[in-house]
């Protein structure tokens, strides 16, 4: 049976609104892609796209940001995250008829913590999402198959504060990922863990901000956290 996710939508606009009204100039949103289709077949995995409805999620999200700060890209290799960004443009460039930068790729925003697919992909099926994704921030997943946790959630957050840094005036970064890239700072970062804060849904995320100098990140279950 496919697992449901939530949409999250209002939830990551809010966050980013809020930031905007407290006058924060300086953001970089990292957010899960869109509702995609599911295989039961692990080597389709990497090329199931979006649904129609979450076609239309990322169009609406798009839609839903401010004219300004204007958005600037940057997604995963994969499918359905290039299509999210490429329909998260076009909503947003359709209302406001602004012109913005195309996607750019980055492999910071892919799955690079998996060391070996071929070993990981059947730990996941025997032990679930759930399970693996405790062994693995518990330490007790082979390094050899998955990259330390607390290390990937360190690589990931100066990721992302390398795209506030490389913001010109009045944009906005908006990365788009997989939810296992958001899990390990809902972890380290934010303390939120998956059992309890619950699956990343889609159009869902942490966000970064910079304010006097120093680097914080958020999202919608908790106050922000100096980096």
């Amino acid at each position: 049976m496919t697992k449901k996710y939530e949409l999250k939508t209002k939830q990551t606009i809010d966050t980013i609104n809020h930031l905007l009204d407290d006058g924060i100039e300086k953001i970089s949103v990292l957010i899960r892609h869109s509702d995609r289709f599911f295989t039961q077949d692990s080597k389709l995995e990497p090329f199931m796209g979006l649904t129609d409805k979450g076609k239309d999620f990322a169009f609406d999200f798009g839609a839903s940001m401010r004219p300004d700060p204007l958005p600037k890209f940057t997604s995963s290799f994969m499918g359905r995250c290039i299509e999210t960004a490429f329909l998260i443009d076009k909503g947003f460039t359709k209302k406001n008829s602004r012109v913005i930068d195309h996607n750019l790729l980055n492999d910071m925003l892919s799955p690079f913590y998996v060391k070996d697919v071929e070993k990981a992909i059947p730990c996941i099926e025997e032990q679930g999402n759930d399970l693996f994704l405790r062994n693995w921030f518990d330490n007790r997943i082979d390094k050899s198959i998955m990259e330390n946790p607390k290390k990937a959630s360190d690589l990931l957050t100066q990721f992302m504060i390398e795209q506030i840094q490389k913001l010109r005036d009045n944009q906005i970064a908006i990365c788009v990922s997989h939810d296992w890239n958001i899990f390990p700072l809902k972890e380290f970062k934010l303390g939120l863990k998956h059992e309890t804060a619950g699956d990343v849904g889609y159009l869902d995320g942490v966000v970064f901000f910079e304010k006097k100098n120093q680097y914080y990140i958020t999202n919608y279950q908790t106050s922000p956290v100096l980096l």
